[in-house]
C-alpha cells in the first residue's frame, strides 16, 4: 500500500533552503556560540546541572505533567513522595535528568553516538523507562492491555495508535520506517548548517512516525538535545528546547498546533514531490530554529558574567543569615570554578574563625558544596535560589 511506504515522511529535509531559515539557522549558529563563554567550566556544568532540572519540569509540562521544580530536585537527590501518583511523576523526571546529563556527559567527552541512529533511540528509550514501575509499563491500546517493553518498537497490532487526527505507519512497518529515518537524518553526511536544519525536521518526523508505543515525545525532545550537540549548537548544555516548546514564542499551545500543521500531506503540485506538505515543514522549522533563538538569548541573559555576580551579591544582601564576606565566596567561585577550603580567611578577609562561620553558613545553604568532604568547593544552584538568581525561568518555584 502506498500510505506503508517509508517515503511517507518525505520531504524529510529541504532542498532549498529559504533565505528566512537560512538567517536563522546563521542566528542560532552565532547565538550558541556566545552562550557561556565566558563561564568557567566547572561553573557552567553546575549551570547545566539546573538547565536539567529546568528542561524536565518543562517536558514534564507538555505531557501534561505540573511537576515542581522542587519534587524535581528532591527526586534526583532520592527523595520521593508517599503519594503514588506524585512519586510516579518523580521518577518520570529523574529518568528525564538523569538520561539527559548522561547526554551532556557523552557530549564533553566527544562520545555521542549517531543522535538519529535507531540503536541510539531505542538507548534513549530503555535508559528512560530504566526504573519505570510496572504499573506505568502497562498500556492499554487496540482495545486491551499490554506491557510495553523499554526500547522496543511498536511491532504488533496492540500497538496501533492514533495520535489526534494523525495515523501513525502501522507497527509491522516502524522497523523500516526507523531505517529509512537514520539514513536521511545522519549527521555524518551532513556539515554544521544541513545538521542544525535537520534538528526541526527530525523532531517532527520522528513524532510521525511515533515508534514507541509510548514515550516518543520525551524521547523526541532527548533526541533533539543530542543533535544541537552534535550539530555545535549545544552550548555546554546551558539551554534546551523543552522550555521554548512548552511556552511557544506567544503562547502555550503552539507547539502542538505547529506539530499538527507539520502534519498535513502534500498540497498541490506546488507543494514539493512528497507525501507530506513541504510548506507546511517549511514553516515548522522556521518556527522551531525561533523558539531556539528564543531560548538561547533568553539563558544568555541569565548565564552572563556581570548578571550572575549581581545577583549573588543581591541574593546575599537579601539573606538573613549572610554576612557581607558571603558574596566574596561566591563571586570567587563564579569567576574560577572553585577554589580550596584554606582559601576562605584570604577570600573574605576575616579571621579564621570569623571566616569560617561564614562559609559553613552559605554551605549550608547549598550555594557552595564540592564533590568529597574536604575538596575544593563549587557553585552550586539549589531550587530555593532560584527566584532570585534566575527570574522568570520557571513559572513558580
Amino acid at each position: 500500500m502506498t500510505e506503508e511506504s517509508v517515503q511517507r515522511i518525505e520531504p524529510a529535509r529541504l532542498d532549498d533552503t529559504p533565505e528566512a531559515i537560512a538567517d536563522a539557522v546563521a542566528e542560532l549558529a552565532a547565538a550558541s556560540a556566545t552562550l557561556g563563554r565566558a563561564l568557567h567550566p566547572r561553573t557552567a556544568a553546575s549551570l547545566a546541572g539546573l538547565v536539567r532540572i529546568m528542561n524536565t519540569y518543562y517536558s514534564n509540562l507538555i505531557e501534561g505533567h505540573n511537576t515542581r521544580p522542587r519534587d524535581i530536585e528532591r527526586a534526583l537527590a532520592g527523595e520521593f513522595d508517599s503519594d503514588q501518583g506524585r512519586r510516579d511523576l518523580q521518577v518520570e523526571a529523574a529518568a528525564h535528568a538523569r538520561v539527559q546529563a548522561e547526554l551532556d556527559r557523552q557530549a564533553v567527552e566527544g562520545n555521542l553516538p549517531e543522535p538519529a541512529g535507531a540503536a541510539f533511540l531505542r538507548w534513549l528509550h530503555r535508559e528512560f523507562y530504566r526504573d519505570a514501575p510496572a504499573a506505568m509499563l502497562r498500556l492499554r491500546g487496540a482495545g486491551h492491555e499490554f506491557v510495553m517493553v523499554p526500547g522496543a518498537w511498536r511491532s504488533s497490532p496492540e500497538h496501533e495508535v492514533v495520535v489526534g487526527r494523525h495515523q501513525p505507519p502501522s507497527s509491522a512497518r516502524v522497523g523500516d520506517f526507523m531505517q529509512y529515518f537514520e539514513d536521511r537524518y545522519r549527521f555524518d553526511r551532513m556539515g554544521k548548517a544541513a545538521r542544525i536544519l535537520a534538528i526541526p525536521a527530525a523532531h517532527h518526523r520522528f513524532n510521525y512516525i511515533h515508534p514507541f508505543p509510548d514515550g516518543n515525545g520525551r524521547v523526541s525532545r532527548l533526541m533533539s538535545h543530542a543533535m544541537a550537540h552534535q550539530a555545535g549548537v549545544g552550548a555546554q548544555g546551558l539551554w534546551s528546547i523543552s522550555r521554548g516548546l512548552a511556552r511557544g514564542l506567544e503562547g502555550r499551545g503552539e507547539y502542538k498546533r505547529m506539530m499538527d500543521h507539520a502534519d498535513m500531506p502534500r498540497q498541490g503540485d506546488l507543494d514539493g514531490r512528497g507525501n507530506l506538505s513541504q510548506r507546511a515543514l517549511v514553516d515548522f522549522i522556521r518556527w522551531f530554529l525561533r523558539v531556539c533563538i528564543d531560548q538561547v538569548t533568553f539563558m544568555a541573559g541569565l548565564f552572563e558574567m556581570n548578571t550572575l555576580a549581581r545577583r549573588l551579591r543581591t541574593h546575599v544582601e537579601r539573606h538573613e543569615s549572610f554576612k557581607p564576606q558571603a558574596a566574596g565566596l561566591l563571586e570567587e567561585a563564579l569567576i574560577r570554578g572553585e577554589f580550596e577550603r584554606g582559601e576562605v580567611p584570604r577570600i573574605t578577609g576575616l579571621p579564621e574563625r570569623s571566616a569560617r562561620r561564614v562559609f559553613n553558613d552559605v554551605l549550608a545553604s547549598g550555594l557552595l558544596a564540592s564533590d568529597t568532604p574536604k575538596g575544593p568547593v563549587s557553585l552550586r544552584f539549589p531550587v530555593d535560589t532560584l527566584d532570585s538568581l534566575f527570574p522568570r525561568l520557571f513559572p513558580e518555584v
